[in-house]
């Protein structure tokens, strides 16, 4: 009597969804959802989730600000990590190369990540170039309303190529490397993130965006 009541109450509580759909070519799929709900998770865990999106070329301090940023929320506690485009492309992306159809889908893909990471109320910071705003307007989309920041690490391409932690942008200049964002590939400046980053050291930056996410009440102080 006991299973069966507790059987009833678990029916009772998870939704679900019978009706079945096809997404692009996935056939007879159906969404599935628990007993909690977004407020239970807030009050269990003490946070919210959100998308901190990093974007801007490739030297301008997206990663590093990312791990700075992660490293100061663990010490306070709060649930968090870092989607970075290289670490990426070691694994769920090693598919996709850099032309324009795999750069749209690298944004898709890691996009779909992140809303999952922020459903679970985990602070989600995503370190990509993602260089053309309609993938950004795109990954947004996908983001819960309210919960995607656009951050745009402001560093100009000279500083970006004085930089130039990996060499890429002298293989660039050298012909050797094509499609690279802010040479022979383009990059589209965010027309109103959120957040500007630009000449701040990384843990004036991250201090920046952290007292962005207690301003808006994303982090409990």
């Amino acid at each position: 009597m006991a299973l069966r009541y507790l059987a009833s109450q678990l029916r009772a509580k998870c939704d679900i969804t019978t009706m079945v759909t096809n997404v692009g070519r996935s056939t007879n799929i159906a969404r599935h959802t628990g007993a909690l709900t977004d407020d239970d998770r807030v009050r269990m865990l003490g946070q919210d989730g959100a998308v901190l999106w990093f974007t801007g070329l490739s030297g301008s301090g997206k990663s590093t600000v990312a791990y700075e940023l992660e490293s100061i929320l663990t010490k306070q506690g709060v649930f968090n990590t870092v989607l970075d485009g290289d670490n990426l492309r070691h694994g769920l992306n090693s598919d996709l190369g850099f032309g324009h159809a795999d750069r749209v889908e690298n944004i898709r893909r890691v996009s779909e990540v992140a809303q999952l990471f922020c459903e679970s109320n985990v602070i989600t910071s995503v370190s990509f170039i993602s260089p053309y705003r309609a993938d950004r307007a795109s990954a947004r989309d996908k983001v819960t309303r309210g919960k995607f920041v656009e951050i745009y690490m402001a560093a100009p391409l000279s500083v970006c190529e004085s930089r130039d932690p990996k060499g890429l942008y002298r293989k660039a200049r050298e012909g050797t490397l094509k499609q690279f964002t802010g040479i022979d590939a383009p990059y589209e400046i965010p027309v109103d993130p959120e957040l500007v980053i630009d000449a701040l050291s990384p843990p004036e930056a991250a201090k920046k965006i952290l007292n962005y996410l207690l301003d808006k009440n994303i982090v409990r102080g």
